[in-house]
């Protein structure tokens, strides 16, 4: 009889070259919309604001799996989502692969996949059409 494989080693991230490559290309549009930002504009917050919040996201889905395992107090997903409004989705998306956490749960995934959306139609609008179309400031 065959042993089966451990639940330790079947952890890991599915499909790796797949998902960067959704990664980057994610990232593409916020990446070059908050780098024209901060040569042309010389604002340079969205800029550091992302990988800052992405850290953020990561540690907070980090520390919610944790506690999800043991059983302890969770990390609020308003928390959760709040962060990747704020620019730590890609923190985030990389954590849901890297921990298997939040993958599953439809509700959760209904929320992040248009805060994604939201940032990439932002970046779109910004670099395209000067913000014509989202008046945000």
């Amino acid at each position: 009889m065959r042993d089966q494989p451990s639940r330790h080693a079947q952890a890991g991230v599915r499909n790796v070259r797949l998902k960067l490559l959704l990664l980057g290309v994610l990232c593409l549009l916020p990446g070059l919309g908050a780098a024209r930002m901060a040569w042309n504009d010389q604002t340079w917050w969205p800029l550091a604001l992302y990988p800052a919040m992405s850290l953020i996201s990561l540690l907070l889905y980090w520390r919610d799996k944790r506690q999800a395992i043991s059983q302890g107090w969770r990390t609020p997903e308003k928390l959760l989502h709040a962060s990747e409004l704020l620019g730590g989705w890609p923190g985030a998306l990389v954590a849901q692969q890297l921990f298997r956490h939040k993958t599953r749960k439809v509700s959760y995934q209904l929320v992040f996949w248009p805060i994604v959306l939201l940032h990439q139609v932002f970046w779109a609008d910004w670099l395209f059409f000067q913000g014509r179309y989202l008046p945000l400031g």
